[in-house]
């Protein structure tokens, strides 16, 4: 079964500088369509010709935007709050915990990363984007996980007893995530006439980056440049990336028809997911990397001439194939391939690591 919900426009208590963006954007373009897919009718299915059903509605929706809403996707609601609360326990630890767990080399992707420090970005030149993270710094701090055997790179952890249950929590989220990443892997090769478990193997050693995300509540006259924002402009880097939103709300996908951002907002039991850069790379752009951003929601006048926005948390799963892989055109995505092959671990860490100061 196959919903749509239009994408409305956001029209109570808009900042002046949210509201100089969408005036910008026409009703027509504000009414795009991100389409909401039930998954329950591929989990479920008593064959392949209905999960092909719905494989064939969640390629048409990834040519067409690179973003769909899932509901149906196993996960239990109680799974997610706790997920979220046990973010919220960390991000309310004193600055020096924090701290302790600094990220530090993008080979690993692990650790915390406070304001300031990333600013996400399309450009691949390391002065250009030193020099927006001066002038523009994404105005949001993260914690980022990774698979936790991994010989080489470790996660860093909070105490026990600053946050309790916060590892064996997240590590449980981690792989609940991986395997509806598997699921929806595998509708993508039937939408695409590929053998169902074509990317299992490719996609098995679970190289992922779990990433908790705060944006604190912050005053509207810091966010009035309009290169300032919550998480700037950007495409995600590799298959898929799951998206767990709270109710604030901020997340804005660019229409790749009209170049007009429009928001994504939350809808509850679903989950955002959109295609990554390399999925697109895959696919010979035949699957959509579209470019989104994470703008300041509502916010609430704190005097005459200042407004602050509240604060936000969202949950972000990066799934990758795995670092050994290559990945090239895929066998019936077209005859002449875009993009030569590209190591999977090459890429993503050559992109981590003009990212982040």
């Amino acid at each position: 079964m196959l919903n749509t919900v239009r994408v409305s426009r956001l029209v109570h208590h808009i900042p002046s500088y949210v509201a100089k963006r969408l005036s910008a954007t026409s009703t027509r373009n504000i009414g795009s369509f991100i389409p909401v897919i039930d998954f329950t009718h591929f989990r479920e299915a008593a064959g392949q010709p209905e999960r092909k059903h719905v494989a064939d509605r969640i390629v048409s929706a990834f040519k067409e935007s690179g973003f769909i809403y899932l509901s149906g996707h196993g996960i239990p609601g109680s799974t997610i709050q706790n997920a979220f609360s046990k973010s919220a326990e960390f991000f309310s630890l004193p600055s020096e915990a924090k701290n302790k767990l600094a990220w530090e080399d993008p080979r690993s992707n692990r650790g915390y990363v406070t304001v300031g420090r990333e600013r996400v970005t399309q450009s691949s030149d390391p002065a250009e984007i030193a020099g927006l993270r001066a002038q523009a710094p994404d105005c949001k701090e993260s914690l980022e996980i990774g698979r936790d055997w991994d010989a080489e790179w470790k996660n860093q952890w909070p105490q026990e007893a600053d946050v309790p249950e916060f590892k064996r929590g997240m590590l449980d989220f981690y792989q609940t995530c991986h395997n509806l990443h598997v699921y929806v892997m595998r509708s993508i090769a039937l939408g695409l006439d590929l053998d169902e478990d074509f990317f299992d193997k490719k996609i098995d050693e679970q190289c992922h980056n779990l990433r908790l995300l705060s944006y604190p509540p912050i005053k509207t006259s810091l966010l009035q440049d309009e290169n300032q924002a919550r998480a700037g402009s950007h495409s995600d880097y590799g298959t898929l990336t799951l998206l767990f939103q709270d109710s604030v709300g901020g997340l804005e996908v660019q229409n790749p028809h009209t170049g007009n951002f429009v928001p994504a907002t939350p809808i509850p039991g679903t989950i955002v997911i959109n295609v990554g850069d390399l999925l697109a790379r895959w696919s010979n752009d035949i699957l959509r990397s579209t470019l989104h951003r994470v703008v300041a929601p509502p916010a609430k006048q704190i005097n005459d001439d200042e407004a602050i926005t509240p604060l936000r948390q969202s949950i972000a799963f990066f799934c990758n194939p795995n670092f050994s892989a290559e990945v090239a055109c895929l066998p019936n995505c077209g005859t002449v391939a875009k993009y030569p092959s590209v190591n999977t671990g090459d890429y993503i860490v050559g992109r981590l690591a003009v990212t982040y100061s």
